[in-house]
């Protein structure tokens, strides 16, 4: 590989890194900003505004043929991982919940072994498992609690991330990055729709701390992170990409450490130079990016 490609690979990298240290942030922006208790209302809110506004500028209509597929792509990238990702964080603690999520990496390396025959590098491979170790170091407690569907939750959240980010490459649809974010934006936030206003209270009054929350998280959590996934997505092979989302608990706890005054332990610190280890061993084991051979 030239020095130029590589450069640009890594250039590709860190963008899509962007993507999990923004969405890490998520946490501290809604418990600390946000009305409580509002799960689906402040997932619908970041992603279907986001997602109407990409199709607008996109002006970009999908074939018959890509509906199905389209649909499919939204669920597992969106809907259906919102949705999941919330009932676990309701019934687990979230370090709990990032550990289990902490496999996606696996399931995408699984995914393309079963369907694409595609052997994972075993340097992937190991360090993948380093991350699972690792992120179980920076954010298991001895006394979480191992809720069942909680569990079931987390483990669901993390297949559909994992299918949709494995799909997403695979497929390759006709449309441009920004109505493909755009369409898949909105239409699982239509998903969202019944859920946050069956199970969620009405919302409040909102004042402008609310308004620059759920702006933050439309703006900058959903239109801008997702964009830079899904070029990502493009750019790199799935199993770089989803490796990256390891960043995502890891940015949470230092911003709860800087931001909150939450204590890190030596375990922690050492949980998370793991974390950093397996995802930059991740990526150098991807020096050649989605093309052929091993994933």
């Amino acid at each position: 590989m030239s020095e130029k490609i590589e450069t640009a690979r890594w250039r590709d990298v860190l963008l899509t890194a962007l993507t999990p240290v923004i969405w890490g942030s998520t946490y501290i922006v809604t418990t600390q900003l946000l009305p409580p208790d509002r799960p689906f209302t402040a997932a619908l809110l970041r992603v279907l505004p986001a997602g109407l506004l990409l199709v607008w500028m996109g002006r970009w209509r999908p074939r018959a043929s890509e509906w199905s597929r389209l649909l499919i792509l939204s669920a597992l990238n969106i809907g259906a991982f919102q949705a999941l990702l919330f009932v676990a964080a309701y019934r687990l603690p979230g370090g709990l919940a990032a550990v289990v999520g902490a496999c996606q990496p696996l399931l995408v390396m699984a995914l393309a072994w079963r369907l694409d025959s595609r052997r994972p590098a075993a340097m992937a491979l190991w360090a993948s498992l380093l991350g699972v170790a690792g992120m179980a170091a920076l954010l298991l407690s001895p006394g979480s609690r191992w809720d069942g569907l909680g569990m079931l939750a987390a483990f669901g959240g993390a297949v559909s991330m994992a299918c949709g980010t494995y799909l997403t490459r695979r497929w390759r649809l006709s449309a441009p990055l920004t109505a493909l974010t755009g369409w898949q934006l909105a239409l699982g936030g239509l998903m969202l729709l019944p859920p946050a206003l069956v199970i969620d209270p009405p919302l409040p009054r909102l004042g402008w701390t609310q308004l620059a929350g759920y702006g933050y998280l439309a703006l900058f959590g959903a239109l801008l992170a997702y964009l830079l996934w899904f070029r990502g997505i493009a750019r790199l092979s799935p199993v770089a990409v989803s490796s990256l989302g390891l960043l995502s608990p890891l940015t949470a706890v230092i911003l709860g450490w800087a931001l909150l005054g939450q204590a890190l332990s030596a375990q922690s610190l050492l949980g998370m130079a793991v974390v950093l280890a397996s995802v930059l061993a991740v990526q150098w084991s991807g020096a050649a990016p989605a093309r052929g051979g091993r994933a």
